[in-house]
């Protein structure tokens, strides 16, 4: 899988809001702004790279997979922190944050699912192939 920075500053944010949410509920606090926040943060990060990946194509730019199945993963991505979000509104005890520290794991590994589509799996397996067949 080839890493981007893309991938990489969303794994920080996702990974950063799924700990946070974790010692959160962890400590038996209720949602709070800081919980939030981070959610908030994750969509924030998704908007960012919805932005990013339409100038990456309009600038020429192809992906290597199928662009119905990248854009239904962001679509996806960027629906779940409303959902965790609107958990927390609904459900006000601290059985929310561990529904909220789910979003980012799960967009997390969402982008990586993305940046396979957009990259394509099988560099990996034709570098290898080459390095055998030589």
């Amino acid at each position: 899988m080839t890493l981007d920075a893309w991938f990489i500053i969303g794994t920080i944010v996702g990974l950063g809001s799924t700990i946070t949410c974790i010692v959160a509920a962890a400590m038996k606090k209720k949602p709070n702004d800081i919980t939030l926040l981070t959610l908030a943060a994750v969509e924030l990060f998704i908007v960012a790279y919805t932005i990013g990946s339409l100038v990456r194509i309009l600038s020429g730019q192809d992906m290597v997979g199928e662009p119905w199945e990248f854009w239904g993963y962001m679509f996806t991505a960027a629906m779940l922190p409303v959902a965790g979000f609107y958990w927390a509104m609904m459900e006000r005890t601290h059985w929310s944050n561990y529904v909220m520290s789910a979003v980012g794991i799960t967009v997390v590994v969402m982008l990586a699912r993305m940046a396979q589509i957009w990259y394509g799996t099988t560099m990996a397996a034709q570098a290898l192939q080459q390095g055998i067949g030589s």
